[in-house]
């Protein structure tokens, strides 16, 4: 499938993974729509884009909200969903619940109202594409809340594809990658997580967004996936 001229929601478009796929597609010739939960981001992303790609500001925590939105952008073809605040990590017994709670509200309870709310103005022939993570296949220590997620994405992207057929459903499953999604950790720890990345994936360098940007475009144009989990890890989850 060409996706020239067809329309393309991003929700999380406006920074890291999101904005380089709102790029890609844009490149491959289709009508860019980006949602931010902050109207500034969408503005700095409006600026960075090709001209007539459009944005919206909504959070994706509030249902009717994202009602609305569906209903002012209209029939489009492909949504992919990239929103997520900064990662924490934590061992569990110094785990915060209530601040675990809150990376569910965006990545997991934002995904499911921004689906069923976008899903009645997707056309049967499109797709979407959600984003999980190695740690679903392969946690480590302090990585509680970000492994459940990716789980919970993977479980959820089959079971999507299933009820939303023939709209196919798949997903993403990046490893590290350098991005704004770490920037709640501090620059020692980022920096050692990404050196030691490097040394130790079989490609030998951490991920870069515009490489997983590539195949969120790939799921929008592959006619013949649904319910796949798509690794972008540079092989870590092998070592």
């Amino acid at each position: 499938m060409d996706i020239t001229g067809q329309r393309v929601v991003l929700i999380g478009g406006t920074s890291g993974i999101g904005l380089a796929t709102a790029q890609a597609a844009a490149e491959r010739g289709a009508q860019v729509v980006v949602v931010s939960g902050r109207q500034q981001s969408v503005q700095n992303a409006l600026s960075e884009l090709p001209s007539g790609t459009t944005g919206h500001a909504v959070d994706v925590r509030d249902p009717a909200a994202l009602d609305a939105l569906f209903h002012r952008i209209g029939a489009f073809d492909h949504l992919a969903y990239t929103s997520g605040e900064p990662l924490t990590l934590s061992p569990i017994a110094e785990l915060d619940v209530d601040t675990a709670r809150r990376f569910f509200e965006i990545r997991y309870f934002g995904v499911l109202a921004a689906v069923r709310a976008a899903a009645p103005h997707l056309a049967p022939t499109g797709s979407i594409t959600l984003t999980g993570g190695s740690a679903a296949p392969r946690p480590a220590p302090g990585w509680a809340v970000a492994a459940s997620i990716c789980g919970a994405m993977e479980a959820l992207t089959r079971e999507l594809a299933l009820e939303l057929a023939p709209v196919r459903v798949n997903l993403v499953r990046p490893g590290v990658v350098e991005s704004p999604l770490w920037s709640a950790l501090p620059e020692d720890q980022r920096d050692a997580l990404f050196e030691a990345t490097a040394k130790t994936t079989p490609v030998g360098h951490t991920g870069r967004v515009e490489e997983i940007a590539r195949a969120f475009v790939y799921c929008m144009e592959q006619t013949y996936a649904s319910g796949a989990i798509v690794p972008v890890d540079g092989g870590s989850v092998l070592v």
